[in-house]
């Protein structure tokens, strides 16, 4: 019996091979397609209000909210009770996502950016490479495990064609399902669907830009222990993002149940208040600010406060109502934090910016080993160990937080936390672990005893 399995092993894990093969190579495809006609729309319509003037831009920013909502809102007005977040999809929906509903976000994607909102490009882009996967396994009548992976494999693929980074957007499809945790069986076919979608895209006519550093191969303690230090403040940086997005949303939650608004009419409040900051900050931080992203990566100054004011038009335009994505802000964000702290600790702000952008996507998604490839795929395999050392810190420094909070938990990450695993951020309860509480309780009795001798004398 043994001898047999010996055998026979092998030849099953060739046929799973193949099968993937087939299967991811098909899926990365249709994504790809799929994503390149939903990029070039994108890019025509953005160029179509990139130059416009301040006046027109503060009308068009309360016009998108308006839109964004009423579409949301009618979009999902018959929708089914099945959610069409792609990481619910793979935990509890046996890798189904609603078809009827598969055209709102990136419509409501569309708006945003090319009305001003402030957003990315690569939520709608995985949700449509989800979709597809979806679709596609459900045509084949594939298993719900199977199916599951083909959607995981779809997200990778879609997010493999947006930034043009095929092992990155690979690597992040699967890990951002669960903190803690990589499924290591979906790795090859999210891989395969990530250059097959890459490749696809390129062959539409989409355009990547890379930002390659060179520095020397040998390596310096001094420059590591810097970057370890903005792996810690892009941590903060990511926690601070994450929260302002989360009380901008309780704001507007407040507004619509204290004055009875509507909720499709929020995001007009959110572009009216957009539309105000723009009177007082630049429009740079505006739509995708790539502009903005691709000057600290040269390593020319930016805002020292650039980092907030994203931040904060990021918050406003999400948290009001507006759809888009959360990565391309992130990348912004860590770009330019990481420029500002290069600038002050003496290094190449053109490393420092790397760093940064690869440390925030590392913290807020919880993905440091796709943030690591991101890095090496971006910026060259030179920053490999600098890369490493600030997203892993960085990841550790925000905590158990997220601007995906349907994300599952499977492991803490630090021993004097705990948790349950399994539980999505959103449900979970974290806290404090009893041993380390009772080592407080004990640090207070005996700080209290050494008081009371003091005062005794």
């Amino acid at each position: 019996m043994f001898s047999r399995i010996y055998f026979i092993e092998p030849l099953v894990m060739i046929a799973t091979l193949i099968r993937w093969l087939f299967l991811s190579t098909i899926t990365g495809a249709i994504v790809g397609t799929g994503t390149s006609l939903f990029l070039h729309v994108l890019n025509y319509s953005t160029g179509q209000t990139s130059t416009i003037p301040l006046w027109l831009q503060m009308l068009l920013l309360p016009i998108g909210g308006i839109l964004n909502g009423l579409i949301l809102s009618y979009g999902y007005r018959n929708a089914s009770a099945m959610k069409d977040s792609t990481i619910t999809a793979v935990h509890e929906q046996a890798g189904i996502l609603p078809v009827k509903t598969m055209w709102v976000k990136p419509l409501t994607a569309i708006i945003t950016l090319s009305f001003g909102g402030s957003a990315g490009k690569e939520g709608p882009c995985s949700h449509i490479g989800g979709s597809l996967a979806s679709i596609f396994g459900q045509l084949f009548h594939l298993n719900a495990e199977t199916q599951r992976r083909l959607v995981a494999c779809g997200v990778s693929a879609g997010f493999a064609s947006v930034f043009g980074t095929p092992i990155a957007g690979a690597i992040y499809g699967i890990e951002v399902l669960t903190i803690g945790r990589l499924r290591h069986d979906v790795i090859f076919p999210a891989i395969i669907a990530g250059v097959a979608s890459y490749q696809v895209s390129k062959m539409w006519g989409i355009y990547y830009s890379y930002f390659p550093i060179e520095l020397s191969s040998q390596f310096s303690g001094v420059l590591f222990l810097k970057v370890i230090l903005i792996g810690i403040v892009c941590g903060l940086v990511s926690w601070l993002f994450i929260e302002l997005f989360v009380q901008a949303r309780s704001v507007f939650q407040y507004i619509e149940k204290q004055y009875h608004i509507r909720k499709p009419f929020l995001p007009l409040i959110g572009g009216l208040i957009l539309s105000g900051l723009i009177l007082v900050l630049p429009v740079d931080y505006l739509g995708l600010s790539l502009p903005l992203m691709e000057r600290a990566l040269s390593g020319e100054e930016v805002p020292a406060l650039g980092f907030l004011w994203k931040a904060l038009f990021v918050a406003i335009t999400l948290g009001s109502g507006f759809y888009g994505g959360v990565v391309t802000p992130q990348f912004v964000i860590g770009a330019l934090s990481g420029n500002v702290l290069a600038h002050l600790m003496g290094i190449n702000p053109a490393l420092g910016a790397a760093i940064g952008m690869a440390s925030v996507v590392a913290a807020a998604s919880n993905t440091p080993i796709a943030a690591i490839f991101m890095g090496l795929e971006l910026f060259g395999s030179t920053t490999a160990v600098y890369l490493v050392g600030a997203c892993i810190t960085a990841y550790i420094t925000i905590g158990h937080r997220s601007v995906y909070p349907d994300q599952l938990v499977a492991y803490p990450k630090s021993m004097w936390m705990y948790l349950t695993p399994g539980i999505s951020l959103e449900k979970e309860k974290i806290h404090v672990s009893y041993g380390l509480l009772r080592r407080m309780k004990r640090w207070e009795h005996q700080h209290k005893k050494r008081s009371d001798r003091k005062h005794k004398k």
